[in-house]
């Protein structure tokens, strides 16, 4: 099992998600960013903006996502 929190995966808050893998926490981490959407919290509807920017570039889409699961895979497990 493994942590990062909603900040290292592109939002806004220090909310700490657990999973095994980076797809599990991916989902989490969508999970989590619906949620906000739908509080319209302000700050991650701000995260949210510059995530959609990101998309309109696959390549760079896909950058961000590899470099997020090679700092996941890097990541100890917890204990």
């Amino acid at each position: 099992m493994k942590k990062m929190t909603c900040k290292q995966l592109g939002g806004a808050c220090d909310k700490v998600f657990h999973a095994n893998t980076f797809e599990e926490m991916a989902q989490i981490s969508k999970n989590h960013g619906t949620e906000m959407f739908q509080q319209k919290d302000e700050a991650h509807l701000k995260a949210m903006n510059a995530m959609q920017e990101l998309m309109h570039t696959p390549d760079a889409m896909h950058e961000w996502f590899e470099n997020k699961k090679k700092e996941f895979n890097a990541l100890p497990e917890e204990q």
